[in-house]
């Protein structure tokens, strides 16, 4: 049996099949350098160490006795706000939440694809911010630079992920969510079409524009564990027609035409583009130009997109501050847009759904002339903890609408998109930047076919954060 613990999620599943390794030197190693960096990165709200090392045992009596799954044994992380069962599901909020009594939907495809969930990631309250911060469990850092933010809301998921903890995550993405993190941490973040992953018990999540989705250091292994959560449940809203994620990772996109896209939806507030921003995602146009594809400066319209994610996004907000044991406990700011929730709840919130069609159609026209749009992730590169913690709720949201303008259209549309490392913006190669690929409806083979291709001339997986 070997000494040495393979760090990727595939190379795990590979390691424990064939012997070298087992699911308990995993988890005991997972539980170990959790509690290690918990004190300084505190990616985690709640850790699983005893049930994870039973899960572990059986994980081995099983593979002993010649069963295989895809995850059989591996250590993995769920954010918190997907249901565990024995496990509260407090969403960043403060109070006492009564424990779950059964799994979720996603998290009962990862058992029965053997995972071993050793614990729940931090996220900001009810994930509303580009930052993993909040009274109910301090603030989560970056490996990258512990003094920056790893970005929100799958932040700790993010952290966890980078730092080697887990070697793969489920996160959720509602305006960025999964994307903004994993730009921020060096990583692979993917955005799967609306309702590719089950968000049961909800039908949907925050009126259909948050989606679950992985985090990992590789397409390949993100792809693994997208494949693995991915199917729905009778309940389900949203049920799309299922795609083959797996055989794309070694499939040749061919040759692409790329919408090279700098443009950022209306808001009504201000946003700049950081000059290091802009360069990182030339760079990687001008390798993906080099590796065949046709890539040209061009923009979606977008109209007016933020009509509708504001209504989806406050009135979810306002229907999930209701579940919280004692909504007084709740940030000033998160009352406010719970508040605002309600008053854009009713005709405000169906105007949106039913003009989604539409809006899909305006913006889908740039899908007619090229396959796939490249845009920054962010605006910005990460910002520093507590950059936003005494801003009050107007300031917070043009502050994180400047920071992060580019991932939340792909919300209202339920469309994929995914993160991949654009490199670093300071010469010491601390604070991470990322870049997204946007696609139509089901494209999840065709961008990480893309994004595969473009991690095999990068080789950004070998960077690790010095902890």
């Amino acid at each position: 049996m070997t000494s040495v613990i393979p760090k990727g999620l595939g190379e795990r599943v590979r390691a424990l099949a064939g012997g070298e390794v087992t699911s308990r030197a995993l988890v005991e190693q997972a539980l170990e350098r959790i509690a290690e960096t918990q004190p300084t990165l505190n990616a985690f709200r709640r850790v699983r160490a005893e049930a994870a090392l039973r899960e572990a045992a059986e994980a081995d009596r099983r593979l002993a006795a010649g069963e295989r799954l895809p995850l059989l044994g591996v250590p993995i992380a769920v954010k918190d706000d997907t249901d565990v069962a024995g496990e509260p599901t407090a969403f960043g909020c403060c109070g006492d939440f009564p424990a779950k009594a059964a799994d979720g939907e996603a998290v009962r495809r990862l058992r029965a694809a053997g995972a071993v969930i050793v614990g729940k990631t931090n996220t900001p309250e009810l994930g509303q911010w580009p930052f993993t911060e909040g009274p109910a469990f301090g603030d989560t850092r970056n490996p990258w630079n512990p003094a920056y933010t790893p970005g929100g809301s799958s932040g700790g998921a993010a952290a966890a992920v980078a730092a080697g903890l887990v070697p793969a995550a489920l996160g959720s993405d509602g305006a960025g969510s999964i994307r903004i993190p994993a730009a921020w941490t060096h990583l692979i973040g993917i955005k799967p079409q609306r309702g590719r992953i089950s968000t049961w018990p909800d039908v949907e999540s925050f009126n259909g524009i948050t989606c679950m989705g992985p985090l990992a250091r590789t397409v390949a292994d993100a792809a693994l564990l997208l494949h693995v959560a991915s199917g729905n449940c009778e309940g389900d809203l949203h049920c799309p027609e299922p795609v083959d994620v797996l055989s794309a990772v070694e499939r040749d996109p061919g040759r692409l035409r790329i919408a090279l896209s700098f443009k950022t939806a209306f808001t009504g507030t201000p946003k700049k583009l950081d000059p290091v921003v802009r360069t990182s995602v030339v760079r990687l146009a001008e390798r993906l130009t080099a590796l065949g594809h046709e890539v040209v400066a061009a923009e979606p319209r977008y109209g007016l997109v933020g009509l509708s994610f504001l209504p989806r996004a406050t009135a979810g907000l306002m229907e999930w501050s209701g579940r919280v044991p004692d909504p007084l406990l709740l940030d000033v700011r998160t009352r406010s847009a719970a508040r605002n929730g309600r008053l854009l709840g009713g005709a405000a919130l169906r105007w949106a759904r039913a003009h989604e069609e539409s809006l899909q159609r305006q913006v889908g026209a740039i899908f007619q002339r090229f396959d796939v749009v490249l845009s920054p992730t962010t605006a910005t590169p990460p910002l520093r903890i507590g950059a936003m913690a005494r801003l009050s709720s107007w300031q917070t949201d043009r502050a994180m609408i400047a920071a992060c303008p580019y991932a939340w259209p792909w919300n209202v549309l339920g469309w994929p998109a995914m993160n991949v490392p654009a490199g670093f913006a300071d010469p010491e190669g601390t604070l991470p930047l990322g870049a997204q690929f946007l696609g139509p409806a089901g494209s999840e083979p065709m961008l990480i076919s893309l994004a595969a291709q473009l991690e095999a001339d990068q080789r950004w997986y070998e960077r690790w954060p010095s902890l």
